[in-house]
């Protein structure tokens, strides 16, 4: 039997040639690749919360200077552009700053968390963002040959057309980075590394069908639909390398959705919108309480957007160690 091979200290190798890094012991805060991605979510998620105690301690202070020291209830309808943009826009910063604080932590730049900078706005999103509102144009058709939607005039008119059009546009655009950031950016992205795409899309899309859980009127189909729509999002994530293309496509269809057609967005009612609808029938047709995105038509042409999109980018193209 030979004896084992012991690896030549740095002092015995002949001059010039140099010695093997040594990595770091194995432990379970430290993996081969450092942190390991269960602890990094768990920092993540941590900078979430402080930023967003940060952020309503500001708020707080900003209202009582206003106030002159006594607090008082201002009230912003979630149902408004501004109410929604304020929730959104909040969303956002408070899981954009932890995760560039993050990328500091790790040596990575926050491009690749999905949402480079040389990519904002350019073709990927727009081309979603068109996708999108013929998508929900197709669902609303489905809907209107069995006779479950109706449309009856515009609700707005003259200038504020114009003005609901581009805030209810930039409102939406916010909805789409928050929520796509949110749960497909920086946590997709580490959970990627320590489980795999897949596996990890599924736990974050079934995270973000219970966000939407306590919306009023909310069903389990419709929950179903939300679910299916984060999927469909993964795999628009991971054949665009990022997430411009799903950013538009959630854009797009909120819009078409809320503002355009103006039916319930997960339950919850349009507000200046610009025509006059109506949804009448059984549940399965209409999505009731909850609108299109309860409708068995919603399934359907979700799927049949995810078969012709398999169809047109054929590559994988999202990028995780």
């Amino acid at each position: 039997m030979s004896a084992p091979e012991i690896p030549p200290s740095p002092e015995s190798l002949p001059e010039g040639i140099p010695a093997a890094p040594t990595r770091p012991p194995h432990s379970v805060f430290h993996g081969p690749h450092g942190i390991r991605a269960g602890w990094r979510v768990v920092i993540f998620l941590a900078l979430v919360a402080l930023t967003g105690i940060v952020v309503a301690l500001a708020f707080l202070v900003l209202r009582l200077a206003k106030a002159g020291g006594s607090v008082r209830t201002v009230a912003v309808s979630g149902l408004t552009p501004l109410g929604l943009g304020i929730t959104e826009g909040l969303l956002l910063f408070c899981t954009a700053v932890p995760a560039a604080i993050m990328g500091l932590i790790e040596g990575r730049k926050f491009d690749q968390y999905g949402l480079p900078a040389g990519s904002a706005f350019r073709k990927n999103f727009w081309i979603g963002g068109v996708v999108g509102f013929l998508s929900i144009s197709v669902c609303l058709l489905g809907i209107f040959l069995f006779r479950g939607f109706h449309l009856s005039g515009f609700a707005i008119q003259g200038k504020t057309i114009v003005s609901a059009t581009l805030a209810w546009g930039v409102t939406f655009i916010l909805v789409g980075l928050a929520e796509e950031f949110s749960f497909r950016g920086y946590l997709q992205y580490t959970l990627t590394t320590g489980m795999g795409f897949w596996p990890a899309a599924v736990v974050l899309s079934l995270l973000f069908g219970l966000a939407h859980r306590g919306n009023p009127g909310e069903t389990s189909f419709g929950l179903f639909s939300v679910v299916l729509f984060a999927l469909v999002f993964c795999l628009v994530l991971q054949r665009t390398g990022n997430l411009w293309w799903a950013v538009g496509f959630h854009a797009g269809w909120d819009w078409g959705q809320t503002f355009f057609y103006g039916v319930p967005d997960s339950g919850v009612a349009p507000f200046h919108n610009l025509l006059n609808s109506s949804l009448q029938g059984p549940r399965w047709l209409t999505g009731g309480t909850v609108g299109p995105e309860a409708s068995v038509f919603t399934p359907l042409v979700l799927l049949i957007f995810a078969f012709l999109f398999t169809r047109v980018y054929r590559e994988n193209r999202y990028q995780a160690p």
